[in-house]
Order: C-alpha cells, then sequence, then structure tokens
C-alpha cells in the first residue's frame, strides 16, 4: 500500500480582520461568564459565538455554513442521480456487520451495573433536574459529555436513569469512531487498507466491549480518531480548515474522559515529525501556523474547563495525580523502574496479557484476537520497513502514536497493577487497526503480484477466510467469555431490583423495601436504580431496625445468605414473616428475602398475602 501523495499548495495565512475583532472580547467575556462550574443559557451563547467567532476568522474559502447550506440545496436538487458500485455495495455490507457486532444483545452483554454506572446516573440525575456542572465533582471528578449525552438520550427515547441509556452512548460513539478509522486507513494505504482496517476494529473484542460497557472509556477513541484524520489530511493536502476540524475534535475530546489529555502531545508529535521530514519541504513554517489555529480552537473549545481547571485544579488533576505520583499511596518502587516496566507490559498487551480487570476485560488473554495480533505485528514489521525505505513521516508516526496513546495507562506509577487495562489504552485502538489493515492489504497484494493469473480472486478468499476467522474468534470473546466472566465477578442488583419492583407492584410502593448492608456485598444504590428508584440507597443497617416496627405498611428485607446474625435479628423482630432464598442463575449469588405481612392483617401471618408474586418460593 502507498501514501497518497501530497497536494501543492501553501497558505499565505490570512484571516477575516472582522471576526477576529470579535473574538477576542468574545472569549474574554465567555471565560468570565464560566465560572462558578456551571452552564447557564448565557454563558453557553457566548461560549458559542467565541469559538464561531475564531473558527470564521481563519476559515479558507466560503464560511461552513454557507457552503455547507449549497451543498444541501444542490442534494435536493431533482432528478436525483444515484450510482450504486460494487464498492458501496462492500461498505454497506460492512456497517451492517458491525453493528450487528456493536448492538447485539445489548441489553445484556454486560448483564449488571457496577458503581462506576451508579455514579454516572446520579450525574445524570443532576443534569435532567436543573444542575448544569461544567466538572462534576462526584467521585473525584469527571468531565461531563457523557452526562449530557446521555441526558439526551434518556430525553429522546425516554430509556430512563438506567444501564442502556448509558450504553446506548457509548455504543453509538464506538460505531462513530469506525468512519474515522477508515478515513485514517484511506490516509495511509488506501480505501482497500481502509476497510480492512475499519472491519478489524468493528468486529474486535476490545472495542466492542470497553463500548458495552456504558463508562466514558469508549470517548478516548471516539475522539482521537477524528482529531488524528483532520490533522493527517490537513498536513497531506495542506488545508488550514482540516487542521481548524482536528482542533475542534481535540477540544471536545478534553470534556470526555481524562486519558485523553495525552492526545495535544501526540498532536504536537505529528507536527513535529511531519517537519523534520522531507515531505514538510516548503511549509514548514506554515505547518507550526496550522498547529497555532488548531491549538487556539481547541483552547476556546476546552474553555469551560479551563475556567474551572484555574477555580479548582486540585480535583482537576486528582485523579491523574493518585496514578502518577504518591497522592493516595506511596510509588512502590523507582519510578524509572516502574515506568520501564509499565512500558513493556502494555507495548506488549496486543498478544499476550490485557489487564486483570474483568469489568472491561477478560483477565489474563491478549487484547486482540490471533488474527488481529498477527497481523498488528506483521503490519508493525511492515510499516517500519516501508519508512526504512522511503523515509515517510507518517510511518513514523503511526509507530509513535501506539506508545504515546497507551501512556495514560503506562503512567500508573503508584497502581502499576493497573496497567494494562483496556479503557485506558483505547485511544492507541486506532492506530493498533489501521497498522492490522496494512498488514492484510499488504498480504493481499503480496499474493495477487505473485500469482497474476488468479491472484486476485485468491487474494480476496483469503481475506475472507481471515476475517472471518476474526470475526468467530472476537464473537466468541464478547458474547462467550467476556459474558460469562462479568457475570461470575459482578452482583446480582439487577435481580434485586425485580424483586423490589415486584414487591411495589403487589403493596403499591417500595418504600419499606431494603436491603441489610453487608461488608463487601451489593451496591445498594444500583439495587434502587434497577428497582426504578434511582436516587434511592436502599441500604439499612442493623441499628435502624428497630425503627421499622413503627410502620404498619408490609416490609421486604433482602439479606445476604452469610449474614446469619441479622437474619435472625430480623425473624426474633418479625416472628410472621416468611423467610424464602432467591436461586440465582448465577452461581454463589443467592440472597434471602425476608417478607412482612402488615400490622392490619388478621392473623398477622403470610397466609393471606401472595407470596409467590414477590418471588418465587424455593
Amino acid at each position: 500500500a502507498k501514501i497518497p501523495p501530497d497536494e501543492a499548495g501553501s497558505d499565505d495565512f490570512r484571516v477575516r480582520s472582522s471576526f477576529v475583532a470579535a473574538a477576542v472580547p468574545a472569549v474574554l467575556i465567555a471565560f468570565l461568564a464560566l465560572g462558578g462550574n456551571g452552564f447557564s443559557g448565557l454563558n453557553v451563547l457566548l461560549w458559542l459565538f467565541s469559538l464561531v467567532c475564531v473558527l470564521f476568522a481563519f476559515w479558507q474559502g466560503p464560511l461552513p455554513f454557507v457552503s455547507w447550506w449549497s451543498s444541501l440545496r444542490s442534494a435536493f436538487h431533482f432528478p436525483w442521480h444515484i450510482k450504486i458500485t460494487r464498492w458501496t455495495l462492500i461498505l454497506a455490507a460492512s456497517a451492517l456487520l458491525v453493528i450487528f457486532f456493536r448492538v447485539y444483545r445489548l441489553q445484556h452483554v454486560p448483564p449488571e451495573m457496577v458503581s462506576d454506572q451508579a455514579e454516572k446516573l446520579l450525574d445524570v440525575w443532576d443534569v435532567l433536574n436543573g444542575q448544569y456542572s461544567i466538572f462534576f465533582p462526584r467521585n473525584t471528578g469527571r468531565e461531563g459529555f457523557q452526562m449530557y449525552l446521555t441526558a439526551a438520550i434518556i430525553k429522546l427515547f425516554g430509556t430512563g436513569i438506567s444501564f442502556m441509556s448509558l450504553k446506548i452512548g457509548t455504543v453509538l460513539c464506538g460505531l462513530l469512531t469506525l468512519p474515522f478509522i477508515y478515513g485514517i486507513g484511506n490516509e495511509v494505504g488506501g480505501r482497500r487498507a481502509a476497510l480492512f482496517a475499519m472491519l478489524l476494529a468493528g468486529v474486535a473484542y476490545w472495542p466492542n466491549v470497553i463500548s458495552r460497557v456504558g463508562l466514558r472509556f469508549t470517548l478516548y477513541a471516539f475522539f482521537t480518531a477524528p482529531t488524528l484524520y483532520f490533522l493527517i489530511r490537513g498536513l497531506r493536502t495542506r488545508s488550514r480548515n482540516d487542521f481548524l476540524l482536528a482542533g475542534l475534535f481535540l477540544g471536545l475530546g478534553l470534556h470526555g474522559y481524562s486519558p485523553f489529555r495525552i492526545v495535544p502531545f501526540v498532536v504536537v508529535m505529528a507536527v513535529l515529525l511531519y517537519v523534520l521530514h522531507a515531505q514538510s519541504k516548503g511549509v514548514r513554517r506554515q505547518a507550526f501556523w496550522w498547529l497555532a489555529a488548531l491549538a487556539l480552537v481547541s483552547l476556546v473549545v476546552f474553555l469551560p474547563l479551563l475556567r474551572y481547571l484555574l477555580q479548582d485544579p486540585q480535583l482537576f488533576l486528582y485523579r491523574t495525580m493518585t496514578r502518577l505520583g504518591s497522592v493516595e499511596q506511596p510509588l512502590p518502587g523507582p519510578a524509572g523502574l516502574i515506568f520501564l516496566q509499565n512500558l513493556w507490559n502494555a507495548l506488549t498487551m496486543f498478544a499476550w496479557d490485557n489487564g486483570e480487570v474483568w469489568v472491561v476485560s477478560i483477565p489474563g488473554r491478549p487484547a486482540l484476537d490471533f488474527v488481529a495480533s498477527a497481523l498488528f505485528h506483521l503490519g508493525v514489521l511492515l510499516v517500519l520497513l516501508r519508512y526504512i525505505k522511503r523515509r515517510h513521516w507518517l510511518d513514523l508516526f503511526l509507530l509513535l502514536s501506539i506508545p504515546m496513546l497507551l501512556m495514560p495507562s503506562i503512567l500508573s506509577l503508584a497502581f502499576p497493577n493497573e496497567n494494562p487495562i483496556l479503557n485506558r489504552t483505547s485511544g492507541a485502538l486506532v492506530p493498533v487497526f489501521v497498522i492490522a489493515g496494512l498488514a492484510l492489504d499488504g498480504l493481499l497484494a503480496g499474493v495477487k503480484a505473485r500469482l497474476p493469473a488468479w491472484g486476485g480472486r485468491l487474494a480476496w478468499g483469503l481475506a475472507l477466510v481471515l476475517f472471518a476467522w476474526s470475526a468467530r474468534n472476537n464473537y466468541d470473546l464478547v458474547f462467550n467469555q467476556y459474558q460469562r466472566g462479568y457475570e461470575l465477578s459482578a452482583w446480582n442488583t439487577a435481580e434485586m431490583g425485580q424483586v423490589v419492583r415486584d414487591f411495589g407492584s403487589l403493596f403499591g410502593q417500595t418504600e419499606t423495601a431494603w436491603v441489610v448492608a453487608f461488608p463487601y456485598w451489593v451496591d445498594t444504590r444500583l439495587v434502587g436504580m434497577n428497582a426504578g428508584e434511582p436516587t434511592r440507597d436502599m441500604a439499612i443497617w442493623p441499628e435502624s431496625f428497630p425503627a421499622t416496627l413503627a410502620d404498619p405498611r408490609p416490609k421486604l428485607f433482602l439479606i445476604k445468605p452469610e449474614d446469619t446474625a441479622d437474619m435472625e435479628l430480623l425473624r426474633q423482630m418479625y416472628p410472621q414473616g416468611a423467610a424464602t432464598v432467591y436461586v440465582s442463575d448465577i452461581p454463589d449469588r443467592n440472597f434471602y428475602i425476608l417478607l412482612v405481612p402488615p400490622a392490619t392483617t388478621p392473623d398477622a401471618s403470610m397466609d393471606n398475602l401472595p407470596v409467590d408474586d414477590v418471588v418465587p418460593r424455593q
């Protein structure tokens, strides 16, 4: 595969002075208005106005909205002439296959929430109830993109404060990452390499799992892919507008997931590599101007978080510093040695061990399936040889971008056992699958070159076999191995929530339903969320048991089987209660149910109550 040639041209860096004059005060006023860690109608309007002024000031040619409107009008000009090519059909079939892998059994894979999802849903609840934070301080602090995206999905689809609402947003982001992986593949190897890169990434276990878990993890790759695509295309076409778009996505990415904070350094590295190679001849000075424009746009997009950073740098940087330094615990050894070991572990994760965190991975296995791993490592060799032969900056950038994008995991010096981990390394999946796509394309080109008569058909047949093998492996990894491991590791709060729902349906209220708190058991907030009460923590502690006696309504207690002391105490307090065991489909996830009749029941027993409507007796 060949890298497309650079386009001729230069940039005299003219700007629209009227928009520059408007942008300077607009940015300053917006910055001042964004104080207090809260969005309002006024400060959002000022912020967007300042961003539009900056974009229009530096945009080359017709202003974007004007040109886009003209293109839209032309698209609706009748009669339509639709041309469907074989390549169009291949892309359509590929898209359907990828969508299947990303949405199949979405409700059940994975099946349960963990505490991190509870924190996100509470933040979403705040947004839906008028608390429009810029930076969400709950759980050591989080950027807000996912909260607002999930709130919009709830409003649009009516999915409520639920795991599915989180999943819809992150799966959508994962799918929208793929066209930009295709675009990067096209920039570095042509459309066939781009297709292979998109397909391999589309069915792969790594990006599929981190999008299905419903947390912010997929946002790292989601914003990295368009940032790198527009940057690479801008350097090839020498288009300032592509740099402005790269800056737009760079700024948005900083509102997404904190590991994305490494991407500005990746962008600077790309421009420096470009300037140091022959491809930049004649435009080296312009390249720095383009980088400055990119940085300015990203800074304006980042403006709300910049305002918050200056107000509370400790909280904004807290999560990063707990991993990089000794804020939370001392480093377990010399920083240099830990860094080198982390670097090795991260670089070998593609074929060896992707970490031990069951929420986002299958512990102890490689990040890539056998086929994708073999193609990736072959691709690294091919790209390295191509760089030695042609000295193109893009080849070196592809190789160096991988360890750079792995840095958020590598720099976990205080907690080296957290490295590697698939969420903090997820930005690297963009160049990883591009390189794997290049390798598969190169393999096909080699077969076709050596068998000119019928090598083309053989090459495509080989590609189909390898891809089918990879798809089958990844299907098993996601829908069997990952699913089963997740079920065996997560607590069954969905089942508990359903029991509470059934209790509420039977008795008309759930205020007297509780989960008896026990160390290292379920997150009782999740039981409330699964029961349809998103802000209620359903925990009750033994010292609060006596207070329940005064309430005459029926009561429900969910109790861990090992908690025999509390079970005995409740049985003494409520001798008329009926105890049963909920037998879960998952081993070691059973729990006791104690159902207490209302005080108005004539014989103060459960005989007159439909207990089986709450849970079948076992």
